[in-house]
């Protein structure tokens, strides 16, 4: 199952590349706005993410919902806390957001045999 962690951040490296040389001031700026809303700020790294999470989960961004189940899990959020973010999320975003929670499951298994477990 880790396989699906590698390719999904394999795919994403190489379209992210893709996009970013074309040259499109618009798609650069859209890019720089999201990297820099995730840094250190007002509210610490992790906890945005978590805010990543939750909206990503509600927008039905499967993508969205991988990446920052990964960034969480490099922030090192456990399972039980990514599982209280995402019981959030599902409930905002009601029950058609379910098989977004399957594949957020699915995906959290692939980064803990991939990584390892946080534990705290």
């Amino acid at each position: 199952m880790k396989d699906l962690v590698e390719e999904f951040g394999a795919y994403r490296a190489r379209m992210n590349e893709k996009i970013v040389n074309d040259e499109n001031k618009v798609l650069k700026r859209i890019f720089n706005l999201d990297t820099n809303s995730f840094a250190e700020g007002a509210l610490d790294k992790g906890t945005k993410e978590l805010l990543g999470l939750v909206a990503s989960l509600v927008l039905r961004c499967d993508d969205c919902v991988k990446y920052h189940l990964e960034a969480s899990h490099k922030e090192g959020y456990t399972r039980e806390q990514v599982v209280e973010v995402l019981s959030i999320g599902t409930l905002v975003g009601g029950t058609i957001v379910i098989p977004h929670l399957r594949r957020a499951y699915k995906y959290w298994e692939a980064i803990e045999e991939k990584y390892g477990k946080n534990v705290k």
